[in-house]
């Protein structure tokens, strides 16, 4: 029991030891914030109060909303003409294959597998490749 006592007896006098460093703490914390407050009149006021939200009236909203509204309105109309003028263009024309090309494709496709076909019947592993082609202009 005796070290149970002890126990006892060393956390009391801990606890009043630091009641008396906090004790010493709120005084100084307390003349650091007269010294703060020297320059302000009235009491309490080291601390700031806290600001009340700003209600604004109905009558307020519909203006901004209205202005809004207006700026938005303008600035649609003034890009409308510009999106007009592209949609209202014709579209470009389908390109079409004329019957010469056509014959033409035909006929170099033939070719090439011609090509290949003799090749693979001779054993040979070098088959034809496809020419390149025309850039369209």
């Amino acid at each position: 029991m005796p070290a149970q006592k002890l126990n006892v007896e060393i956390l009391n006098a801990a606890i009043q030891g630091f009641e008396t460093q906090k004790g010493r703490i709120d005084a100084q914390i307390a003349e650091i914030r007269q010294m703060l407050a020297v320059g302000r009149t009235g009491p309490g006021t080291a601390t700031e109060p806290q600001k009340r939200k700003r209600k604004m009236s109905a009558a307020a909203r519909k203006r901004i909303g209205d202005a809004q509204r207006k700026r938005w309105a303008l600035s649609k109309s003034q890009s409308e003409p510009s999106l007009k003028s592209v949609t209202q263009e014709t579209p470009k024309k389908k390109r079409k294959l004329s019957a010469a090309g056509r014959r033409a494709i035909i006929a170099a496709t033939k070719k090439r597998w011609a090509s290949i076909r003799a090749a693979t019947e001779t054993g040979s592993q070098s088959v034809a490749t496809k020419t390149s082609r025309k850039k369209a202009t």
